[in-house]
């Protein structure tokens, strides 16, 4: 365990851009790949790295999180790491809420003003990758920084989308812009080719270094710098500051990261994994994801079709077709539905026969898919209920839409949590 570091993981963001999802849930909650909890990924990298001191920030609609993170990581009493949530709260000090990511670290530093803390990694908690954070502290040891900034490179349309930055030709960063779209500035910004060369990365001229809201600081520096600068966010304010005063670095990391912010890139991550050879693996037997275990039976699956899917526990589908679709755990699917590129979050429970009886007598679907509906380009949110014959189609689908116990998103459906579509339901043209 490397005991001079503390994770600080973010993980209390509204995420307005994936609502419905987070209607009923903070962001890093959201089911992914049918079993698994963003959260996830960021603390298994953790783990993985041998980082086993980790606090988690929370804030907006946090219960959920709050108990899958208490379910689920425990640490025997005889080691020296912990998982320990720190709730927005009034203080003394402070009687408002996280105004940002920086603010939410401040608040906390009383908590983080450890004896033999020499780092501080802070991550955020909804992305999707695999990193082995020992090599970026590696770099900054190596490199003498005060603070490192795991960057990523991505094409310079998608520049207003992240912080981007500028190093010399040893990786120090020399500029730090949030989210720029004008041309003058994307201008000033282009990367060092030798640097991106040496380090792997892409070297084409309309590429830029992002940001990845992963960072390492050294002790001194954390403290100095949100104790005498005010700002509340890292990006906007605290990095252009710590550009001044000390010796910021980057640590380039080369493989799959998606910052999983809005609709269209929270599918296209999850419908990607049913690709062949996807470019993001959780089928890695030396660093496995873990998650709250469950104890589920196989699943059940008589006289399907199914291409190119993932189909996850006690599932039970009968004479059903399904392509390219994520199938969550305890997922019903009921005869001759079809479902084409869905993601179908499953359920919290499996219903008995005598709660079928109740659905009946109340007029409701059992939670699933009913028999003969066809589901096309959608997000199924947990427990939903989708009654007989229903058609999601996706031609003639409106681009953005709100109805009842529906939303569109970028031409793509989502079914929020709990949600009913009672027998024969369509999508309004």
């Amino acid at each position: 365990m490397l005991e001079n570091v503390i994770a600080v993981i973010l993980a209390g963001g509204r995420g307005t851009r994936l609502w419905p999802l987070t209607q009923k849930r903070a962001k890093p909650a959201v089911p992914i790949a049918g079993k698994f909890r963003l959260i996830d990924i960021t603390i298994s990298n953790c783990l993985h790295s041998d980082i086993r001191k980790i606090y988690i920030l929370t804030q907006f609609a946090s219960e959920s999180l709050h108990r899958h993170i208490h379910q689920t990581y425990t640490f025997p009493f005889f080691t020296k790491g912990f998982i320990t949530i720190l709730a927005a709260q009034q203080t003394p000090d402070n009687t408002g809420w996280y105004q940002g990511t920086a603010d939410a670290v401040r608040q906390n530093l009383n908590y983080l003003n450890q004896r033999g803390a020499e780092y501080y990694l802070i991550l955020s908690g909804d992305h999707l990758y695999r990193m082995d954070y020992r090599e970026m502290l590696e770099t900054h040891q190596a490199t003498g920084a005060d603070v490192t900034v795991s960057v990523y490179a991505v094409p310079r349309r998608r520049a207003h989308e992240f912080g981007i930055l500028k190093t010399d030709d040893h990786g120090r960063i020399l500029d730090f812009y949030e989210k720029p779209s004008d041309a003058g500035v994307l201008a000033e910004l282009v990367p060092d080719a030798r640097w991106m060369q040496q380090n792997g990365l892409p070297v084409q001229d309309d590429w830029v270094l992002a940001s990845m809201g992963i960072y390492i600081f050294s002790r001194k520096a954390l403290f100095d710098l949100l104790q005498s600068n005010p700002g509340s966010d890292f990006g906007k304010e605290i990095f252009p500051d710590a550009i001044k005063k000390y010796n910021v670095v980057a640590h380039p990391f080369v493989g799959y990261w998606e910052d999983i912010g809005t609709i269209r890139a929270f599918y296209k991550a999850m419908i990607d994994l049913t690709a062949e050879k996807p470019a993001f693996e959780f089928y890695e037997e030396n660093w496995p994801y873990y998650t709250h275990p469950r104890f589920l039976p196989g699943s059940r699956i008589d006289r399907c079709q199914i291409k190119q899917s993932v189909v996850c526990e006690a599932a039970r589908m009968s004479r059903v077709t399904i392509e390219n679709s994520i199938i969550g755990i305890r997922s019903c699917i009921r005869p001759n539905a079809v479902l084409r590129n869905v993601v179908l979050m499953g359920a919290d429970f499996l219903e008995s026969p005598a709660d079928r009886e109740e659905n009946r007598r109340a007029g409701i679907p059992d939670v699933g898919i009913g028999e003969s509906s066809v589901i096309e380009n959608a997000i199924i949110d947990k427990n939903a209920r989708i009654g007989r014959n229903v058609r999601l189609l996706a031609e003639g689908r409106p681009q953005e839409a709100t109805g009842d116990n529906y939303a569109i998103r970028d031409h793509i459906l989502i079914v929020p949590k709990s949600a009913v579509l009672p027998d024969g339901f369509t999508l309004p043209q």
